[in-house]
């Protein structure tokens, strides 16, 4: 299945479907971790005019199977840095979570120019991603749990 996965920036005229995506996967994979105001914030806090702006100025993926978009990921400077940069706005639909989806989205991620011109990463997290996210080689930003908007901070470093 992922090598039938197609890749490519958003087009204006997805960015509903991502909205979807993400609040169909909100509501599905956050139930267990906040309230249902949480994640009516959260769904709210990423409307159609916040992704056509992430859009303008990140690299922002869309992850295709069949013609339906079944993830995304997003990645930018870190408030405008040229050495830092920052992940938002990943989510995987919950019928495609488990069988790598997440991981090709990060990988594509972290091929982008963005990742590789980039000393340090960073991400605002959901709880329920930790264990992913840990699994990818990010870890609590300056060594402590710093939650904040209803994210978990983290950082992974690139450069040795």
């Amino acid at each position: 299945m992922l090598d039938k996965i197609q890749v490519s920036i958003v087009k204006k005229e997805e960015i509903e479907e991502v909205y979807n995506l993400i609040a169909r996967t909100a509501k599905k994979s956050f139930k267990y971790y906040y309230p249902d105001g949480v994640i009516d914030e959260i769904i709210e806090t990423m409307n159609c005019e916040v992704l056509t702006r992430r859009a303008g100025w990140t690299h922002f993926y869309v992850f295709k199977l069949e013609g339906k978009i079944i993830a995304c990921g997003a990645i930018g400077p870190y408030w405008g840095s040229e050495t830092e940069s920052s992940l938002f706005t990943i989510f995987v639909d919950p019928d495609y979570q488990g069988c790598g989806v997440g991981r090709k989205v990060i990988e594509t991620l972290e091929s982008d120019e963005y990742f590789l011109r980039a000393d340090r990463v960073e991400i605002p997290a959901a709880i329920c991603a930790l264990p992913f996210y840990g699994k990818m080689g990010y870890t609590h930003k300056n060594g402590i749990m710093i939650f904040e908007d209803n994210n978990v901070k983290l950082e992974k470093f690139t450069k040795k």
